[in-house]
């Protein structure tokens, strides 16, 4: 029987699986500028990519409820960050592991800047790694849908640019990076938040008062002499 890795993550599949969605982010990522930018990864060996136009990275690695990395907090509560706080949010297969997966979107969402950018990577439920996981004994994860996740970005103020099924259909030991097709056994998911809607000013007209005119008041008589 094969040896089984504790970590799933660090096997020779997934690295392959992360190795396909690296290749097909990368064009869109290296465009990506700001101060701030946060990765949220089930891999505790992630580590970011190295995109020119980005100043600094904040890594936090998430595994049995709680996040460890640049800082520690647990995974049940919200983000230990101030809203619209990064330019781009980077969820490698966090989803998956997250106590409550909707939430951690919410919070993803709720700290990222409008008109920033989030990139979610996962594996694909319709395809041979759900088989995989239950063979591997791993049956806590959860494998979201594209499209349920788009429905819940679309619900939090994002709108969804691009879906992509990446890497192979099954699980190979082989760590290339496949480019995959319509049956990859991962996918990966941009979306763009909403950029938020100036309020319109309503100016009201001053009152100007008026010139006081020289002579009698209104009504007034002049006497006759």
């Amino acid at each position: 029987m094969a040896q089984r890795e504790p970590d799933i993550y660090a096997s020779a599949p997934v690295r392959g699986l992360l190795a396909a969605e690296a290749l097909a982010l990368g064009p869109e990522l290296q465009r990506c500028a700001g101060t701030f930018a946060l990765q949220l990864a089930a891999a505790s060996r992630a580590t970011p990519p190295a995109l020119p136009l980005l100043d600094r990275w904040v890594h936090l690695h998430l595994c049995q409820g709680r996040f460890a990395g640049d800082l520690s907090a647990r995974a049940d509560e919200p983000l230990p960050f101030q809203d619209d706080a990064f330019g781009l949010v980077l969820l490698s297969h966090a989803l998956e592991v997250a106590p409550d997966s909707q939430a951690l979107l919410r919070e993803a969402a709720r700290v990222l800047a409008p008109g920033g950018m989030l990139v979610l990577t996962g594996m694909h439920p319709a395809s041979g790694w759900l088989p995989w996981l239950l063979w591997r004994g791993q049956p806590g994860l959860s494998l979201e849908s594209p499209l349920r996740v788009g429905r819940w970005l679309r619900s939090a103020e994002l709108n969804v640019e691009r879906v992509q099924r990446v890497g192979p259909a099954w699980p190979s030991s082989a760590v290339v990076p496949h480019q995959g097709g319509p049956l990859g056994g991962g996918y990966v998911l941009i979306a763009r938040k909403r950029r938020q809607a100036a309020a319109p000013i309503r100016l009201r007209p001053r009152a100007i008062a008026a010139a006081p005119v020289a002579g009698l008041a209104p009504g007034a008589r002049r006497s006759a002499a």
